[in-house]
């Protein structure tokens, strides 16, 4: 199969997550300040979450370059990732109208989870297909910020039963690791 199929479906699913995100913003009750101001939560909830959609696909889009050809396990790995990107907007939904509460941060730390470990394994796939010597698999090397997120997202799902205010920086302290693309993989396209 043609990585292009694939990466068109992936963007496809992406614009998706993004729109249903933006429709669950509701427009506030009043006209001052102070009824935009109970919209607060919500809005920052949808950017942190927004920001993550964008890395993911950000990624994907150079990642996808360094893949020739697509097996069917590239397929099933790369669904596995969607999925868990899908579940973002509900996660990103219960959070924004529950900011202080533990259960809806913890949750919206598993979906990170999850997606981090869906990319990590759609990752290995690829490297497996390609072999260890591949411009992916170089362009890789340790990976620290993909291992190092997950740590993060599992230490924010605890912190969310401490303090949610806390797990909620640290979510957005793992997003702001990842908002520079990955400068390894975009030599390894130049090269």
């Amino acid at each position: 199969m043609e990585r292009d199929r694939l990466a068109a479906f992936s963007d496809g699913v992406i614009a998706v997550i993004i729109t249903i995100m933006v429709l669950d913003l509701k427009v506030p009750h009043g006209t001052t300040l102070a009824a935009l101001q109970t919209s607060a939560p919500t809005f920052v909830s949808y950017i942190l979450s927004f920001i993550y959609v964008a890395i993911y696909w950000n990624n994907h889009h150079h990642f996808f370059q360094l893949v020739p050809h697509v097996t069917g396990g590239m397929l099933w790995a790369n669904l596995h990732l969607l999925f868990w990107l899908s579940l973002i907007p509900f996660a990103t939904a219960w959070l924004g109208t529950n900011h202080t509460a533990a259960i809806p941060t913890a949750l919206y730390g598993v979906s990170l989870l999850m997606a981090a470990m869906a990319w990590y394994l759609l990752q290995t796939v690829i490297v497996r297909a390609q072999g260890s010597k591949s411009a992916l698999s170089q362009a890789i090397g340790r990976d620290l910020k993909g291992k190092l997120s997950p740590l993060l997202y599992a230490l924010g799902i605890l912190l969310a039963f401490v303090s949610p205010v806390l797990a909620d920086a640290l979510y957005a302290l793992v997003a702001v690791l990842w908002l520079v693309p990955d400068r390894r993989i975009e030599a390894a396209l130049k090269s």
